[in-house]
């Protein structure tokens, strides 16, 4: 299942109606109303503000709303696109500014799913994966060959504090941590060990 790395936006002048189209993240249904209440708000001039949504680690949660469109014209097409992408942890909202003259409604169902598939084609997408976050110390000394390793195994969002001893922060594939949380015993001689998280699926 893939998931959306980024904002992306797409738009299309359909006689004389602006739409435009855009891809934001988010990892749960409540997330995705908050960013569809600011979308609203950010474009109270629109009108209408039409959106679809998946999240779920198998987009098992769906959403969707014509936003005042005529019934199934709208939100209908752009979550249909959505599930044909086969990707979850977005919201898809596509903003019209009628520029006065009425689609149809074959004409609506065409405008809001070409504005769908527009903003995913510009979209960027990474597979969804379980991950953990993990948390260790070392002393200086040890500073080159534990970054060396991380990077060995795949870790990602490395972040380094440099204190008393250095931390090392991040994400890692669930199938790399007990090999990182060995590596850090035996390199430390027992001295230091990985704090890991549960599963996050990302």
């Amino acid at each position: 299942m893939d998931v959306l790395s980024g904002y992306a936006s797409a738009e299309l002048n359909i006689k004389n109606s602006r739409f435009l189209a855009e891809a934001i993240p988010v990892t749960s249904q409540a997330e995705a109303r908050t960013v569809l209440k600011a979308q609203k708000e950010k474009y109270a001039d629109a009108t209408h503000v039409v959106h679809a949504f998946a999240v779920g680690n198998n987009a098992e949660i769906l959403g969707m709303s014509d936003d005042g469109e005529p019934a199934g014209t709208a939100g209908r097409p752009m979550l249909d696109v959505l599930k044909g992408k086969k990707c979850t942890n977005i919201l898809l909202t596509v903003t019209r500014w009628f520029g006065g003259t009425l689609l149809g409604t074959g004409g609506l169902v065409k405008a809001y799913g070409d504005s769908a598939k527009a903003v995913l084609e510009a979209a960027q997408f990474h597979q969804l994966t379980s991950r953990r976050f993990f948390s260790f110390n070392v002393s200086y000394d040890l500073y080159e060959v534990a970054k060396r390793f991380l990077h060995s195994i795949d870790a990602l969002d490395i972040e380094e504090k440099f204190e008393v001893a250095i931390l090392f922060e991040g994400h890692i594939p669930s199938g790399n941590a007990e090999k990182l949380s060995d590596y850090i015993t035996e390199l430390t001689k027992g001295s230091e060990t990985v704090d890991l998280s549960e599963e996050l699926y990302m």
